[in-house]
């Protein structure tokens, strides 16, 4: 059987579970590729760095240009993070005429139409299944099992740190900084857990899904985007409480051609689908035209799972799938006429409301006017009595909104913030 000689850029800890999975199950790959995967190169940084994977002698280098300059490595798997020198190495090896597999998703997310032109321009493909949901074929499952259809709608729970973080503040009542530091004893957390928590990763995430789904072309960044590094263990109760769990969700729609698109932390009905997602897992809900609903549930991250999908783009890719996929989708290309961002001020959704009021005559008439006056109609409100005598106690008030605009909301809280009877700026979270 023929070799396909394979590079490895990076051995981290995805590097490593795709260097096992190569040498360990050979036979495997080599069945579902029709030749051989063959781990020719793994270039690291420090050679005398010990590592949990056992490399043949010869294979491991500090040297890029053996990759580079050996024209018999046709297939790279560039597994390093952050956007430079990751940038760099992906220009580098398609200038080399190599096709790449890559788990980056930041990269994609920032540098994605300029590498893919770049791929385009060269005759090569780049394979990036791994960027979004670890272990689950989403990117695909959109890009090709879904194509007779429009996709109308996707929701997704993209970050397994977070949903791990969320569901042990739900299950056993703890304290988000204490969950924080779990999530890093157990390997699910970074040391600086920032780009997970406060909904970036996410972000980044949404920006690749919604280019494959409705060819939207923007900064990640100008995704409304809010994370779960504020998210009060009372408002989990509260939702509980309503028949909700809370979910950083990721969502985008498709509006009159135009894509809404957020990231926030958003009440989801106990027993569907998306709700009933625990711990570090991952779940995509997608919306056809044809199909109709779709879901999508896995592990989102870890070794093992990510570097599954690497090795799946890496025999996609030796047997040339890849290859026909990525000249037809014409991801970021412009040839494609690209869909609009919509004004996130006028999505329309349901609200979780919940502020801490002085518990006295009027106050709720003050409120109930100020919402009404900016056409947000009310569904439910819980309102607990005082037990303090005291004429300026103050009382929680939850309250549900029906459908309303994100506008509307924003000009209540507005309100909300200039009244001598609201103690604390409202938190307000969607309901989906």
């Amino acid at each position: 059987m023929e070799k396909t000689k394979i590079a490895i850029i990076g051995l981290g800890t995805v590097g490593t579970g795709v260097a096992n999975l190569l040498l360990d199950h050979g036979d495997r790959t080599a069945r579902h590729a029709g030749r051989i995967p063959w781990l020719e190169k793994v270039v690291i940084q420090n050679i005398s760095k010990s590592r949990d994977v056992e490399i043949p002698a010869g294979v491991l280098t500090d040297n890029l240009n053996e990759v580079l300059q050996n024209p018999e490595i046709t297939v790279v798997a560039q597994l390093i993070g952050g956007l430079e020198p990751a940038r760099t190495i992906m220009l580098q090896l398609l200038e080399a005429g190599k096709d790449i597999i890559t788990a980056n998703k930041a990269l994609l997310a920032v540098h994605g139409p300029e590498l893919f032109d770049k791929a385009r321009q060269l005759g090569r493909c780049i394979a990036f299944e791994a960027s979004v949901a670890g272990g689950i074929p989403i990117i695909t499952n959109i890009g090709q099992c879904l194509t007779a259809n429009q996709v109308t709608s996707l929701h997704g729970i993209l970050n397994g740190t977070c949903n791990f973080i969320i569901t042990q503040m739900q299950e056993h009542s703890a304290d988000y900084e204490k969950v924080v530091k779990e999530a890093q004893r157990l390997g699910y957390a970074e040391t600086d857990p920032t780009l997970d928590v406060n909904g970036a990763d996410t972000a980044q995430k949404l920006s690749i899904l919604s280019q494959l789904a409705f060819g939207v072309r923007g900064n990640w960044e100008d995704i409304p985007c809010k994370g779960i590094d504020d998210l009060d263990i009372a408002d989990i109760g509260f939702a509980d409480r309503l028949g909700y769990r809370i979910k950083l969700l990721a969502m985008a729609k498709l509006v009159d051609n135009e894509v809404e698109m957020s990231v926030s932390p958003t009440l989801i009905k106990k027993g569907s689908p998306l709700a009933e997602v625990q711990d570090a897992f991952n779940a995509i809900r997608v919306l056809g035209d044809a199909v109709g609903p779709v879901f999508y549930h896995g592990q989102g991250a870890g070794q093992m799972p990510t570097a599954s999908a690497v090795v799946a783009d890496i025999i996609d890719t030796v047997v040339g799938r890849s290859q026909i996929t990525f000249n037809n989708l014409e991801l970021w290309s412009e040839n494609n006429r690209p869909r609009s961002m919509a004004d996130a001020g006028q999505s329309i959704n349901r609200y979780y409301l919940r502020m801490q009021v002085i518990d006295q005559p009027g106050v709720m008439a003050e409120i109930t006017g100020i919402l009404g006056n900016n056409g947000v109609s009310i569904a439910s409100i819980i309102q607990h009595k005082s037990e303090n005598q005291n004429t300026n106690a103050t009382v929680p008030l939850v309250i549900m909104s029906h459908n309303t605009t994100e506008t509307a909301i924003a000009n209540s809280v507005t309100q909300f913030e200039q009244s001598e009877n609201i103690e604390t700026k409202a938190v307000v979270l969607k309901v989906l």
